[in-house]
Formats: C-alpha cells, structure tokens, sequence
C-alpha cells in the first residue's frame, strides 16, 4: 500500500467506520452526558461572541461543502455565471474568517481565564488546535488556490463520491498541491476524533424543539410578590430553615 493510498482510502474509511462505532458506543455508555459541557456560567462575555462567529461561520462552510457534494453539476452550472462564482468565493471567505476570529477567540479565553483552564483536558487543547489548523489551511486555500467551488465540484466530489460506493478513485486528488492533501486529511483525522470529544454535542442538539407545541406556563401564584427581592423565592418558607 502507498503512502496516498493509506491517506486517501484506508483513512476516510477508518475514520468513519471509528466515528460511527465510536458515536453509537458513547451515546449508549454514557448518553447524558454527551454535551459541550458549557461554561458559560464561568465567564459568558468572550464565549458568547466566539460562539456566535464560530457556529455561524462553520455551520455556513459546511452547508457550502455539503451542497457542493451532493450537487456537483447543479454547483459548476452555478459557478458558470463570474458574478455568482465571484459572490460565492467572497461569501466563503468571509465565512471562513468567522469561523478563525471565533475560534482564535474561544481558543485564547481557554488559555487565559483561569476559572476555565480548570474544566479543560488535553482533548480539548487537541481537537481546538486541529481545528484551528484546519481553518487556517482553508483560507490559505481560498487564496492561493481560487475557485475552490468549481474545482472542488469537479476534482473532489467524485473522490468522495467513490468512497461512498466502495471503489475509491484517488488519482484526482493525489495530485493535488500539498496544502489541499493536508486539509483533506485533517478532515477526516477530526471526523475519527469526534467521539472522543466535545464535538460530539452536535449529534444529540435538541432539533426536535424546533417542532414540539409551544410549551404553556401557568402561574398559581402572585408573580410580583415571589418575584419581589425582599421576599423568598417560594411562597411558604421552608420548615427546616
């Protein structure tokens, strides 16, 4: 086996096969607590705007990467336009640096507030620096290798398209220029990884509120009165206080 055929066939395959074994097995071990384990308690000001451009920006580049897999010719139909191609390229970027503002952000408030440095193990340094060479790489690409949406619609879906069907075709992207080889393989190194960190939270957010009915409150008590400072919290005061 050659080196590219390890990178390009035997990894995609070990790391999914590890993400969806790994998922099922951590989710029925220890299903509640898959989370983020937010500390937002602990300090809410840096994490909300580093949270806010970073979910943003990568939920925004991965529809754009998603979209560009599943409908390769509807995408170079797209792109055939040089105003669309040039808006969509700009639109990627912009939220590219999202994602590297937000994470460079969320990144050095785990370094520095101490309160957080507490609740942070080495997976979490790990998975973040990862991501953050991942981001990097991907600017880098965006501007030094322009275009990605057309190039990426006729080079790379179809690699991964054979890696769904069983019957890699690797030669496409094995001559891709280094940068583009290592940001394929940083990919599929973080999809392994996902069970073993906090980025499994994704699989479990709870989508399904988005349809459930509006949940009704009913008050049996005189809000202004609980709700009043000077008095306690419930209406009777506890009998062992």
């Amino acid at each position: 086996m050659t080196f590219n055929n390890f990178l390009f066939v035997a990894l995609p395959y070990i790391a999914i096969i590890t993400f969806v074994i790994g998922s099922i097995q951590r989710y029925r071990a220890t299903g509640f607590k898959v989370s983020s384990l937010s500390s937002q308690f602990l300090e809410g000001r840096k994490l909300y705007f580093g949270s806010m451009a970073f979910h943003w920006g990568i939920l925004a580049v991965f529809m754009g990467h998603l979209i560009t897999f599943l409908f390769p010719t509807a995408t170079l139909a797209w792109n055939s336009n040089p105003v669309r191609l040039i808006v969509l390229e700009v639109m990627a970027f912009t939220f590219g640096l999202s994602i590297l503002i937000g994470l460079t952000g969320l990144f050095l408030r785990r370094l520095s507030t101490p309160r957080i440095k507490m609740v942070t193990n080495r997976m979490d340094l790990i998975i973040e620096l990862l991501l953050l060479s991942q981001v990097v790489l991907g600017c880098w690409i965006a501007l030094g290798y322009r275009w990605g949406a057309s190039w990426f619609a006729s080079d790379l879906s179809p690699y991964l398209w054979s890696i769904v069907k069983l019957n890699p075709q690797i030669e496409a992207v094995s001559a891709m220029p280094p940068v583009i080889r290592t940001h394929i393989v940083g990919a599929f190194v973080i999809i392994g990884m996902i069970p073993f960190t906090r980025l499994m939270h994704f699989l479990v957010a709870p989508f399904h509120y988005i349809f459930r009915p509006l949940q009704l409150v009913m008050w049996t008590w005189d809000r202004r009165r609980v709700r009043d400072p000077k008095t306690v919290w419930t209406v009777h005061r506890p009998k062992n206080n």
